[in-house]
């Protein structure tokens, strides 16, 4: 494997504010590790530590992660973290001299979480708890326990709270080697732990009694009369340094303020939650603020990924252009120069492909993701002289696609000499033929070019691609370099439905035919794929498959929003309802913040989607597919170049009457109303804006 295949992001271009650790899905290549041939190699833990049953309030560069159970124990991943670094891991209160009986835990917000536990006083005082404990945890690293009292006498209750910290970096708690708890010294109203990695220090409003830093030890005692309240507030903060803002909390936010509302109940919470998951991801380039885009996930993902970061913002589209315009920029200013092969590229790491192909390239999809997403946020609104900025960028990816395609039909990944890939032939096609009406609406030159290469590929793909069999066909996963295909069906097959926005409301032509479109749809429907939850990512009945392989078998949410959005879009409104339904029913399952995945079991009579414990959560191309799959409800199709917009609701309205409001449409506020009977209504929208045809 040459540099050309996967070329890493130099961190002299981009810096990521949050370290994280490489899961094993994406690998970065050899020469990513150049001038470090002495260094050992690094050590990865067997498996990531279990996620999927902690709670994570995220608002980057910051995050709080916590068990059920509301104590901080130093177990596992738990603590509170800044910029990759955990700056505390054990904080556990004892009132009375026990511990407070767990009775809840839950989100009240992407970047909060609530712990409710009940005490008993006097042991043999009866069954009941007289002390309600409540413990108000942000991922800014702020923390209120309040102590309300039942009780019909005066407490007098002493309180501890025992704290520490080792002060490692997320991707050493994740691999299982921490290192040691520091010692503490008390400071201030609290205490400080100090090592050649940082420091860190814990304050405490009202101050402690007493602190014990041999044992990092906080005491309080005070009286709580019948009926009263108690509240003490810790604040963690790094290098005993005031907090910084968090990023989505700007006062410039780069996404609408969207509601949600309709037959269906739920279509507000998943709104309002992928919103929120969005603005908790939302990091900024160091060297240029205003330029905001998103981390790939939490836990482990919280810099920049590429392919994830324009995915997203191209799924967010509908909130607003202002998250495209930074992704862009920011990405811009990674793309590989020079004469090379690699010239053109936005580079990025490995990423694993499932059981039968081997690692593809994240950097290939991002290249072409590029153009589209430039194309379609001008479709949206991106000012023009925005676009004329980011256009020389656009054009030398369509350049890099023209050459790494060279006299070929089909784009290799990685190549070359790698194997033809389903879905990075759509990925291919979407990016000549946007990218062909982007280069004509600036008079460059190349789009005639671009426009005859995609049909080419289009003609030679529907016979290349396509799997006869007695069911009455698939198309094929890949082509090996030696012309082999591979049959195996999963749900990267939706990328072909993925086919990008065009004027005038128009949707691009696809890679398949009609009679094949409507093959797939009834695949991408049946019992293979469809696990009632969501898309397989691999067919039930393939060789290799597996519920929890996020590749193998598990649901991937964006793919399953991809299927959504493109079936309704080629009139299978059938397949697309089931879908949308069974991923809401799932949305649902997990309080409305859908995980990157969960596994592809198949759904039964009052059962629950099955988490994946290694899934991030929230993840930003799960987040924005929730604003995909209710926008692909009302079918908006803008041309804000046109002043013109589209409706294409789903005839069967499969959720009732559902509105939208607050979305962003040329650069003004636009809501939308459909009916239970399928017809759209505009209720507001920018001056001069026309209803298409």
């Amino acid at each position: 494997m040459t540099s050309a295949i996967s070329p890493a992001i130099s961190p002299a271009r981009i810096k990521h504010p949050v370290p994280a650790p490489p899961a094993a899905r994406d690998t970065p290549p050899p020469h990513a590790r150049a001038g470090r041939a002495n260094a050992p190699a690094p050590r990865r833990s067997a498996e990531l530590p279990p996620a999927h049953t902690t709670l994570i309030c995220v608002a980057l560069p910051s995050l709080a992660i916590s068990s059920q159970q509301g104590q901080l124990t130093g177990d596992g991943l738990e603590g509170f973290y800044r910029a990759g670094r955990r700056l505390l891991s054990r904080c556990l209160l004892r009132v009375a001299g026990r511990e407070p009986i767990a009775v809840q835990a839950r989100m009240v917000a992407a970047d909060r979480a609530r712990f409710v536990a009940t005490l008993r006083p006097v042991v043999d005082g009866g069954p009941d708890p007289e002390i309600m404990v409540e413990r108000l945890r942000h991922a800014d690293g702020t923390e209120r326990i309040t102590l309300r009292s039942s009780a019909t006498r005066p407490l007098r209750l002493p309180v501890e709270v025992a704290l520490g910290t080792d002060l490692a970096e997320l991707g050493a708690v994740a691999a299982g080697r921490p290192g040691r708890e520091l010692s503490a010294t008390v400071h201030d109203s609290g205490m400080r732990w100090s090592s050649s990695a940082g420091h860190a220090a814990v304050t405490a409003a009202p101050p402690p009694r007493d602190a014990l830093a041999s044992a990092g030890l906080l005491r309080w005692e005070f009286d709580l009369p019948p009926g009263g309240s108690w509240s003490v507030e810790l604040r963690v903060r790094a290098d005993g340094g005031a907090a910084s803002r968090p990023v989505g909390h700007g006062t410039l936010r780069p996404l609408a303020v969207a509601e949600s509302a309709g037959d269906d109940a739920r279509v507000g919470p998943l709104l309002r939650t992928s919103a929120e998951d969005l603005h908790a991801l939302l990091l900024r380039d160091p060297a240029y603020p205003s330029d905001l885009y998103l981390a790939a996930g939490a836990p482990w993902r919280c810099g920049l990924a590429p392919a994830e970061a324009l995915a997203a913002a191209r799924m967010a589209l509908p909130l607003g252009t202002r998250l495209a315009t930074g992704t862009l920029r920011a990405l811009a200013r990674t793309q590989l120069l020079g004469t090379g092969r690699e010239s053109g590229m936005i580079p990025g790491p490995l990423r694993d492909a499932g059981p039968h192909l081997p690692p593809g390239c994240t950097g290939t999809e991002a290249t072409l993701l590029f153009p589209a997403l430039l194309a379609e946020a001008r479709r949206w609104g991106l000012p023009e002289q925005e676009v004329a900025e980011l256009l020389p960028t656009a054009e030398r990816c369509l350049q890099w696609l023209r050459t790494a395609a060279g006299d070929g039909a089909y784009l290799a990944d990685p190549g070359p000499g790698g194997p033809l890939r389903c879905e990075t032939q759509a990925h291919a096609h979407r990016a000549a033929l946007l990218g062909a009406e982007l280069i004509d609406a600036h008079g460059g030159p190349g789009a005639l070019e671009l426009r005859q290469w995609a049909e080419a590929l289009r003609t030679r793909f529907r016979e290349d691609f396509w799997v006869e069999d007695r069911g009455g066909g698939r198309p094929a996963a890949a082509r090996t370099p030696d012309g082999r295909l591979l049959p195996h069906l999963g749900s990267a097959a939706a990328h072909l439905l993925d086919t990008g926005l065009l004027g005038g409301g128009l949707m691009a032509p696809g890679l398949l035919d009609k009679v094949q479109t409507e093959q797939l749809a009834r695949l991408l429907g049946g019992p293979a794929l469809d696990s009632g939850w969501g898309l397989r990512s691999l067919g039930a009945r393939e060789v290799s498959y597996n519920p929890f392989g996020h590749r193998g078998g598990a649901v991937r949410v964006q793919e399953t929003a991809l299927a959504v959005c493109g079936l309704a879009a080629a009139g299978y409104e059938k397949e697309s309802s089931s879908l949308l339904r069974g991923i809401l029913s799932a949305a649902e399952a997990f309080g409305f913040r859908l995980p990157e995945m969960y596994a592809g079991e198949q759904r039964s009579e009052g059962g629950a989607p099955l988490p994946h414990p290694a899934a991030c959560r929230p993840a930003a191309t799960a987040a924005a597919s929730g604003v995909q799959l209710l926008t692909a409800l009302v079918g908006i199709r803008p041309d804000a170049p046109a002043r013109t917009v589209t409706l294409r609701p789903m005839r069967g309205a499969p959720l009732g009457e559902i509105g939208l409001a607050g979305l962003r449409v040329a650069g003004a506020p636009f809501s939308v109303r459909v009916s239970r009977l399928g017809l759209a209504m505009v209720e507001e929208a920018a001056d001069g804006l026309q209803l298409g045809v």
